[in-house]
């Protein structure tokens, strides 16, 4: 009995921890964001990336839902060209259990237990957007996401548009 409650502790500690999203960020200290209020997205990259044609959609949506909360509109001749990437990974889980000891219990005698080794795999990915001055083409801001993936289409519209708010809350940066 013991153990079903130690299993169930520790698959919902292992589904709250897969439940985020992890972010860095980079910036130019020599940037003046408040110049940037426009944006279109680099078409090569977004040609380049190898995922579904549907998941690029849904990244490119996520983007223009959150753009304009930061202050952005989408331009023809835009202030800044955003370029998105990806990675995907198998993420190995090994959890160990083992152990062995002698034990009494009720009764005569004594007994012995063994513990046990469990490994499960989880797709992982990664999402950078990097913000890019569209005139001087240089990279002025970078935001890296990390988590696990959902391979369950009705959830990955939600799971997507949590990476791409994660990453842009810590836009712009705050520049000391």
């Amino acid at each position: 009995m013991k153990l079903i409650k130690l299993l169930s502790v520790l698959g919902f500690f292992i589904l709250t921890s897969c439940s985020s999203v992890y972010v860095n960020t980079d910036y130019d200290k020599k940037a003046n964001f408040e110049n940037y209020k426009t944006y279109a997205y680099n078409k090569i990259s977004v040609d380049k990336l190898e995922i579904s044609d549907l998941d690029k959609k849904r990244i490119l949506y996520a983007l223009d839902a959150a753009m304009p909360v930061k202050g952005f509109s989408k331009s023809e001749n835009p202030d800044v060209l955003i370029n998105i990437f990806t990675k995907e990974r198998e993420r190995v889980n090994v959890y160990n259990n083992m152990g062995w000891g002698p034990g009494w219990g009720w009764g005569m005698g004594w007994g012995m237990g063994m513990g046990f080794t469990q490994t499960t795999t989880t797709p992982e990915g990664t999402l950078y957007i990097d913000i890019v001055d569209a005139k001087t083409k240089e990279l002025v801001w970078q935001g890296i996401g990390t988590g696990y993936l959902t391979t369950n289409f009705e959830k990955k519209d939600e799971r997507i548009a949590e990476f791409v708010s994660k990453i842009l809350e810590q836009y712009p940066p705050i520049v000391k």
